[in-house]
C-alpha cells in the first residue's frame, strides 16, 4: 500500500460509565507522525455496534448534554427488544444510527481542520464494554 493511506487503531479504555472521550489530540499527533504536510482526508471509525464518533465542543459542558440528550431519546429502560447485558443495552445498540460510527475530515497541510470550538469524540453509552477501538486513516 503506497504512503497516500495510513492507518493506525487506537486503544480507548472508556471505563464503565456513558462517556464522551475527546479523541482530538491523538488525531493531530496521527496526522503529525503521517502527513508530512500534505492535504487529505482524515477518517475516524469505531468498529463496535454501540459507540459513534461526534465532532462537539467538549469542555464546557457540552459533552454532559450529548449524554443528557441520548439518555432522554433512548432511555435505559426495558423497551429494547435487544436484550442482553445490563439492563437498558437494547438502546446501545440503537446509538449508531443517531451518533455515526464513523467522520471523515479535511486536512490541509497536514493540519486537522476543525470549527474553533469542535473536538472529535468517541461517544460511548456501553456500560458493558470498557475496552474501545477506533481506527484513524489518512488519505492524502
Amino acid at each position: 500500500m503506497s504512503d497516500a493511506f495510513t492507518t493506525r487503531v487506537l486503544n480507548i479504555a472508556s471505563g464503565s460509565r456513558e462517556t464522551v472521550v475527546d479523541l482530538t489530540h491523538e488525531c493531530e499527533q496521527f496526522l503529525r507522525d503521517v502527513a508530512a504536510g500534505r492535504g487529505g482526508l482524515l477518517n475516524v471509525f469505531v468498529p463496535h455496534a454501540t459507540a459513534g464518533v461526534a465532532l462537539i465542543e467538549t469542555g464546557a459542558g457540552s459533552d454532559d448534554d450529548l449524554l443528557a440528550a441520548l439518555h432522554s431519546l433512548l432511555p435505559a429502560d426495558d423497551r429494547w427488544q435487544h436484550r442482553h447485558g445490563s439492563p437498558g443495552h437494547g438502546r446501545d445498540h440503537v446509538l449508531p444510527a443517531f451518533v455515526a460510527p464513523h467522520a471523515t475530515l479535511p486536512v490541509v497541510d497536514g493540519r486537522l481542520e476543525l470549527g474553533t470550538w469542535q473536538s472529535v469524540c468517541l461517544v460511548d453509552t456501553n456500560r458493558d464494554n470498557s475496552n474501545r477501538e477506533v481506527r484513524l486513516s489518512f488519505l492524502g
